[in-house]
């Protein structure tokens, strides 16, 4: 179910230009690149046989027609109800009015309070569903993994038991695990494979295709020798 969201434009010009980078860095430490990747990758290989799911991160989000300054760049966002594809940017007026269900934002020190205070605020007056925010950087004073939950248009904070909470959206576990947060799909009972996994995945498959070959060919000069 797509999640949609209304707001009258400003203008309607052809000369209102969209920046398609904000010129900050993707993400500020190698926790939070590497973790980014493996959420967004792990998301996009979830949803595959999907057509009508389109996940990404660290893209211009644009909510209000003619007016570029009214933008936030979410880590990873995951919009029901749109078409797969790349984009440059995302303008909602183009998106058939389609806000993003869920939203995961990678915290830290500095950005802290922007996380929990004004994207919050943000993302409750835009609809949308879930927000998760998650530190991996141990902070000493906060809790590393924070969920909000909308429910009559409003935020409400969801318990975190066992550094875990299940996505209603989603349909996954979000888990932390130390320095790291984890989708965990229930109905196979395993975790979504991080970018490291997948390779590995890769290649002992690369090794086992080595082995049948090798044993395609053994038994062919078998025969030949009968």
């Amino acid at each position: 179910k797509s999640n949609t969201l209304t707001i009258p434009p400003k203008s309607r010009g052809s000369e209102v230009f969209y920046p398609e980078s904000d010129g900050e860095p993707m993400a500020e430490t190698d926790f939070h690149a590497n973790l980014l990747m493996n959420l967004r990758m792990a998301l996009d290989i979830f949803f595959a046989d999907r057509e009508d799911v389109y996940v990404t991160g660290n893209i211009m989000f644009y909510y209000v027609e003619g007016d570029p300054t009214e933008v936030i760049s979410p880590d990873v966002m995951v919009c029901f109800g749109i078409p797969k594809g790349d984009r440059a940017s995302y303008k909602i007026w183009e998106e058939d009015d389609v806000v993003p269900s869920v939203v995961i934002e990678l915290s830290s020190h500095g950005t802290w309070r922007k996380d929990h205070v004004e994207k919050k605020l943000l993302y409750e007056m835009l609809g949308i569903k879930e927000y998760y925010i998650f530190n991996p950087l141990e902070p000493k004073n906060s809790p590393a993994f924070t969920a909000y939950w909308l429910k009559d248009e409003e935020f409400t904070s969801v318990k975190i038991e066992n550094d875990r909470v299940k996505s209603e959206v989603l349909g996954l576990e979000l888990i932390v695990s130390g320095r790291t947060l984890r989708l965990f799909n229930p109905a196979t009972n395993q975790f979504l494979k991080t970018t490291e996994e997948l390779a590995e995945a890769v290649g002992e498959l690369s090794v086992e295709n080595n082995f049948l070959k090798a044993e395609i060919e053994r038994l062919k000069e078998l025969l030949k020798k009968q």
